[in-house]
């Protein structure tokens, strides 16, 4: 079919106006989140889309479908958000780039890393994104610190992992922030110094 017949404009406009509007719901949705720290009703997403609640309908069979696709996004933008870490690098450059990067992911993702937890024993879909995002955060600290963690045998090496995941889960950054009142850069300062001590043989400077 000829590129400039005009139901094949009028289609690809049609297509392309929806994926905006399930955009702009998964964004509405995002932004409520971290402004009001619980998900948002379906009349509070419509009016910050702009749209109908017709419209969530029309693209997302309900409230739990959405957060799947915040979650899958999310997550997207998160990995995108994580610098590849230059594992040749010296302890302190690699430690200082890793806290940053999961620290500016804490801050911006928590309010939906709560609501994701808050529904995961209604959907085995929500709990296997969980799991992915959690296992995506504990490979990434077994990159960044396999220098040091190669010195440790297995056992000692899987336990510093758990307290490294712990220590730096998005729970944890959660009661820095909120229940200790902790700044970011206080935040991020505790984190560098508790890791530090964590890992074999680590003499961290204290530069920032």
């Amino acid at each position: 079919m000829d590129q400039s017949d005009p139901k094949l404009s009028q289609s690809d406009g049609r297509l392309r106006r929806s994926a905006q509007t399930r955009q702009a719901l998964i964004d509405a949705y995002l932004d409520l989140l971290r402004e009001n720290q619980k998900p948002p009703t379906t009349q509070e997403i419509a009016k910050r889309a702009g749209c109908s609640v017709r419209s969530i309908f029309e693209r997302f069979s309900d409230l739990l479908t959405l957060s799947l696709a915040a979650a899958d996004y999310a997550f997207e933008q998160a990995m995108a958000q994580a610098a590849v870490p230059n594992v040749d690098a010296d302890l302190h450059t690699r430690l200082k780039v890793q806290v940053e990067t999961r620290a500016a992911i804490c801050e911006k993702w928590l309010p939906l890393w709560r609501a994701l937890l808050r529904y995961r024993s209604e959907s085995e879909e929500l709990a296997i994104r969980i799991k992915r995002i959690r296992g995506a955060m504990g490979a990434r600290l077994a990159l960044v610190y396999g220098a040091e963690l190669s010195t440790l045998s297995e056992a000692e090496r899987t336990q510093i992992l758990v307290v490294l995941d712990i220590l730096t889960d998005f729970e944890s950054w959660g009661r820095l922030r909120e229940d200790h009142g902790l700044s970011i850069e206080a935040a991020r300062d505790l984190w560098v110094n508790a890791i530090g001590r964590l890992l074999p043989a680590a003499e961290v400077s204290q530069r920032h």
